[in-house]
């Protein structure tokens, strides 16, 4: 257990995010997609890795930061409650939307859409910087934030984005917090564009899924 401690502590967010989400396969079966699975626990682990890389950007993110750990605990103890019963997330949606409650503030539903939501921007960051790492920081949260967020935000939440914005890191100052001692900037590069060309196709499913459930549309409140 030491020894594998040690070998994710070398690791760095983006190492490990490949590797969980390599672990968060969506499985279908049936030829109707009848039974869909995505494990909750490995999901789970995937977003807290996102919120160590969110830290890295600075205060910027701070209210994403926030509603970010706020929606991993929902699902956390809701999967703790009953680790056999709730190992699929899709089945805990399934279970909020006949009981009535997905809708509701404090639903699981909720909670997994606003991470989903959280994952396209990270998606979109990861993306731009895998290209050129080079471009203007502040442009590519910027950018980032249009994308996949302020859509969905009401005033507030884009208001005190607007204010964190002029204090994001320089990009190399933010790839360099994202390296190992090991890595070089190439070498982070290839690994952000796996772990891009992981998140695409799992993104699409999980939208999908969210659009099944009526929950794709849905904005803060």
């Amino acid at each position: 257990m030491k020894s594998t401690m040690r070998e994710m502590e070398k690791n760095s967010e983006i190492s490990s995010a490949i590797e969980e989400l390599s672990k968060v396969v969506i499985i279908k079966h049936g030829e109707n997609h009848e039974f869909v699975l995505i494990p909750t626990k490995p999901f789970i682990s995937l977003c807290y890795l996102l919120l160590q890389v969110l830290d890295k950007i600075g205060p910027t993110m701070v209210v994403l930061r926030q509603d970010l750990h706020h929606n991993i605990k929902r699902l956390e103890e809701m999967h703790e409650s009953n680790p056999s019963m709730n190992s699929n997330l899709v089945e805990i949606l399934e279970s909020e939307a006949r009981e009535g409650n997905a809708r509701k503030r404090s639903s699981c539903s909720k909670a997994f859409l606003w991470l989903t939501r959280s994952l396209d921007f990270s998606l979109a960051l990861l993306k731009t910087l895998a290209i050129d790492p080079e471009k203007n920081m502040e442009q590519v949260v910027e950018e980032s934030y249009n994308i996949a967020l302020k859509p969905w935000h009401g005033w507030i939440s884009s208001a005190a984005f607007r204010v964190g914005l002029k204090l994001v890191p320089e990009s190399k100052t933010f790839m360099d917090l994202l390296k190992t001692k090991d890595e070089n900037c190439d070498t982070l590069k290839e690994k952000m564009k796996i772990l891009v060309s992981l998140l695409v196709p799992f993104l699409d499913e999980t939208h999908c899924i969210l659009r099944l459930y009526n929950l794709d549309r849905l904005k803060s409140t």
